[in-house]
């Protein structure tokens, strides 16, 4: 199987646990065998030979081994054993002797099966957990376009949904390569040694069988694959719902929205019927198949026992069926496990698709270390496309600088590349063409983590975590105290608010800070910044949303942070930058004025007829 390969190198981390199981496993397969051997001499007991005249076995001295001839030699050696203790000791005896010798060898095989099992735990659990870490990992790195262009519900699908169906590949494929085939190994070398005739008829028609069984299984993978992408939309459409019941009930669009996801869900359905019919086809069709084998199999053999020549011993014929029937578990196992298996390979496909995605931000060997802004940043001829060879830039021919101590704003229209160029800054994104500096350094010649503690960052859409207050106003800060906290609250005018939550600082704030309002979020947010204490600020539209008394106090607030930094300011609300040392007037992707207030409305252009709209509402 081609793709299995890709799922067996996660077991790479555990070939302690691995070589574990397959020692369980194989010594649990001989004991087996060994317990169905023990079939011959129950038979010779109990059923003596039909030339004996006696009622016990009769075989006068010890057979000889001869390599073709070895099931004759062990049903031959069985008779000569128990005749000799049955002599000795009596026919009770040889048969407590036998049935404590039994349950001594199934002891053994459970034991080793479940050695076997216990070491295979550890292999779960470990990949899946390593899979996770490596996809969580993936995620922090991968550029903010990734997220723009996949479903938030599909990524959640693969760490959850597909990273199960993983975790029972990784069983099954080690089950198949190893258990399954030295299960049915052992087992035919077990019957080639019985009888080489019946043996070499089985040879024959079970690869017809496992023929069947995989031109079955040929398009399991694509149903599979289809049926994840699926369960991405489904996880897609309840995360928007939750996240937009507020907008689907102002709107009365329950009706819309759930025609629109039972459509998805019956779809989804239909696919997964599929994909179930043909999985739990395996087993019957693997036992249906083997089993026409085992009756070709009993006529042929029945044949040979009552063949005049007397070429297949009795007790040794009826053996031989058992041990032979024995191949049925192993091989509905192994087809079961090749089905699965392709079900985890389309899964490992979808999963693969975020680990091999391209990280565009790339950090060099040897970065360049920075631990202050001194002098200024600079913008030297910037293009920007979303996607490289992209006609249409977002960014265009931008040159700027930005010197240290000032407070820079950018307004313009809704889509004129104001947050991408500023998002450039923390190297969110890079640079399509031009360069970015900050004190004549290249910013890709920087340590990421370096840049990135320079700059705080306040966005219009406040972003919290689901946790305690303290936690989310020092996120991503160590070592921080409750005084500095309390502090920083104070400056952001949220110390107020807080101390009436019911724990204070302690109180979980729920998802999103959904337990808090749209100005304490946000008031909470600049807490963070002020925190952080950056020489950089970047205030991405920060107050829009927010109500006038908000505004007000988070605007004093901004104003005590802005306080001896340098400042970057995206602006709708022209008033609120009109002290700003330059402001830039972006439109399609290009600076097309710049100056202070009161020189841009001297000019009479773009600024000015901005600015008038806005005074006119």
């Amino acid at each position: 199987m081609k793709g299995l390969g890709k799922i067996l190198r996660y077991l790479k981390n555990y070939k302690k646990y691995a070589v574990l199981n397959i020692v369980g496993n194989m010594l649990s397969i001989i004991f087996g065998l060994f317990s169905l051997g023990m079939l011959i001499p129950f038979l010779n007991v109990l059923f003596p030979s039909k030339d004996s005249a006696v009622s016990t076995v009769s075989v006068l001295s010890k057979p000889e081994f001869h390599l073709n001839k070895v099931g004759a030699w062990l049903s031959d050696s069985s008779k000569y054993y128990m005749q000799l203790l049955t002599d000795r000791y009596g026919l009770q005896y040889v048969l407590i002797i036998l049935c404590v010798f039994f349950a001594i060898i199934m002891l053994l095989k459970n034991a080793f099966r479940y050695m076997a099992a216990y070491n295979m735990a550890p292999i779960r659990n470990g990949v899946v957990r390593d899979l996770r870490n490596e996809i969580y990992d993936k995620i922090l790195v991968l550029p903010l376009s990734y997220y723009s262009a996949e479903r938030k519900g599909d990524i959640m699908a693969r760490m959850t949904n597909d990273l199960t169906e993983i975790e029972w590949s990784v069983m099954q494929s080690l089950e198949m390569i190893t258990v399954n085939p030295m299960n049915i190994i052992v087992t035919l070398v077990t019957l080639i040694f019985m009888s080489p005739q019946l043996t070499l008829l089985a040879f024959i028609l079970l690869p017809v069988t496992g023929f069947l069984i995989a031109k079955v299984g040929g398009t399991l993978r694509k149903s599979s694959s289809k049926s994840k992408g699926m369960m991405g939309v489904l996880f897609s459409m309840i995360e928007e719902t939750i996240g937009g019941i507020r907008i689907i009930r102002a709107f009365t669009a329950e009706k819309i929205i759930r025609t629109k996801f039972h459509e998805e869900n019956e779809r989804y359905t239909g696919i997964m019927n599929g994909v179930y019919r043909r999985t739990d086809l395996a087993s019957p069709l693997t036992e249906f198949l083997v089993s026409i084998v085992l009756a070709i199999l009993l006529y042929v053999g029945g044949h040979l026992v009552w063949s005049p020549t007397h070429p297949l011993d009795g007790p040794l014929f009826v053996t031989y069926v058992v041990i032979f029937s024995q191949l049925v578990p192993p091989a509905k196992a192994f087809s079961t496990a090749y089905f699965n298996v392709e079900k985890g390979l389309a899964s490992l496909e979808r999963i693969n698709k975020i680990l091999h995605a391209e990280v565009t931000v790339i950090e060099i060997e040897e970065p360049r270390l920075v631990k202050s802004f001194d002098k200024e940043i600079e913008f030297h001829n910037v293009g920007f496309a979303y996607q490289r060879g992209d006609s249409g830039y977002a960014l265009q021919n931008i040159s700027l600088k930005i010197p240290k101590g000032k407070t820079i704003a950018i307004v313009g229209q809704s889509g004129s590349g104001k947050s991408t160029l500023v998002d450039m800054l923390p190297r969110f994104y890079d640079p399509t063409e031009g360069l970015i500096t900050i004190d004549g350094i290249s910013l890709n010649q920087l340590k990421i983590s370096d840049l990135r503690n320079l700059m705080g960052i306040v966005t219009q859409d406040t972003v919290l975590f689901n946790d305690t207050v303290k936690n989310n106003i020092a996120f991503g800060m160590t070592d921080v105290t409750d005084e500095q906290v309390i502090s920083a609250a104070k400056v952001a005018h949220a110390h107020e608010f807080i101390s009436k939550m019911e724990n204070g600082y302690e109180t979980n704030i729920g998802d999103r800070g959904g337990k808090m309002s749209g100005g304490e979020r946000q008031r909470m947010s600049l807490a963070r910044a002020i925190l952080k204490n950056p020489p950089i600020l970047i205030l991405d539209e920060a107050t829009s949303a927010l109500d006038t008394e908000s505004e007000r106090l988070v605007q004093d607030a901004l104003t005590k942070l802005m306080t001896n930094r340098t400042s970057i300011v995206i602006a709708h609300r022209l008033s609120t930058i009109k002290n700003a040392d330059e402001i830039i007037v972006m439109q399609k992707g290009n600076i097309v004025e710049r100056g202070n207030h009161a020189a841009l409305l001297a000019q009479n252009g773009v600024y000015r007829r901005l600015y008038d709209l806005q005074s006119f509402v």
